[in-house]
């Protein structure tokens, strides 16, 4: 299995292996999991001082932070899945 990673921002790089969900940190619940992700020191701000506008939920329970929109870090998601399955058709060929 091959790593993926996908940048969150300011040239912060996490593995796209292992993200759970990305989600907007509107709702009452959103915030209550940034916060139980605080007290528990699973929480890894990656905004750099700016608005939180998504929150990626990790398999191994850390809760990221990004100040990109989650269907940017959506997209870089699709595109880097896109250039793989590319890269290996032409492997196969």
């Amino acid at each position: 299995m091959m790593i993926q990673m996908v940048n969150i921002g300011f040239g912060n790089i996490i593995s796209a292996n292992r993200i759970i969900a990305i989600i907007s940190p509107e709702s009452a619940p959103i915030k209550r999991v940034i916060q139980n992700g605080r007290d528990d020191g699973k929480l890894i701000d990656a905004t750099y001082g700016r608005k939180t506008r998504a929150v990626i939920i990790m398999d191994s329970g850390h809760v990221i932070l990004s100040a990109i929109l989650p269907e940017t870090v959506g997209q870089r998601l699709i595109k880097d899945n896109s250039d793989l399955i590319e890269e290996d058709k032409k492997n196969m060929l």
